[in-house]
């Protein structure tokens, strides 16, 4: 009995499995390290560009505040200009009204016209000191940068679109259009005469420029201007 409890039988006995064949290690490469100079010169790029950025930025803002400054200051005086405007009509208006047969017969009223008369021409002289032009395009082309227009009148004798007669003057600051001048346009004439280039030719023997061919700069009627007043 002792002999038969010694010899076991394989059969019952369990079997340990084997363990799993271990996968072969697989060697991450490690990434290489960049180089910190260039990196640091990438940076340094960067910040250049936006210092310049910054840069021209502030000078654009510094050009934009002084041009708008030089503008403030340069056409300060419109609502005053177009106050005084309305003064200068008066006075016209005045003179206009008297027939000269009736100033004639009356020296009281002969002097005051006189009066008023000079009244008005040493307003236009105060207008001329400080830059301030008077518009009366009668004879000229319609520009209607300058002029405006109120009515046709029919005159086969006179080109199409020339001023034949000036209701309302009008006034300018420099560049600046303050008032345009209210005109009366003829209607069905004759085409205005072309030069070779098929351009109008400018009248009253000015030149294609913007100023009167005096070299002093200043503008004349029928060109074009600031009209943001």
């Amino acid at each position: 009995m002792s002999r038969n409890r010694d010899q076991r039988n394989p059969a019952s006995e369990p079997v340990a499995e084997a363990p799993p064949p271990a996968e072969p290690a697989v060697e991450l490469e490690a990434e290489p390290a960049g180089d910190p100079i260039a990196a640091l010169e990438a940076e340094a790029a960067a910040l250049k560009d936006q210092l310049l950025r910054a840069l021209a930025e502030s000078e654009n803002l510094r050009r934009r505040t002084a041009r708008e400054r030089e503008e403030a200051v340069r056409y300060a005086a419109v609502p005053l200009i177009r106050d005084l405007i309305g003064v200068s009509d008066n006075l016209q208006r005045a003179l206009a009204s008297v027939p000269a047969e009736a100033a004639a017969n009356d020296e009281q009223l002969k002097t005051l016209l006189a009066g008023v008369a000079m009244t008005e021409k040493e307003l236009q002289t105060i207008f001329a000191r400080h830059h301030i032009e008077r518009i009366e395009p009668l004879g000229e082309r319609l520009d209607p940068h300058v002029h405006q227009a109120m009515f046709e009148v029919p005159d086969p004798h006179t080109p199409a679109g020339t001023v034949l007669q000036v209701l309302q003057a009008g006034y300018r600051l420099r560049e600046r259009l303050i008032r345009p001048a209210q005109v009366a346009v003829a209607k069905g004439g004759a085409s205005p005469p072309t030069d070779a280039t098929g351009e109008t030719p400018p009248e009253n023997g000015r030149n294609g420029d913007a100023t009167d061919g005096s070299g002093n700069g200043e503008s004349k009627p029928g060109r074009h201007f600031d009209t943001t007043a």
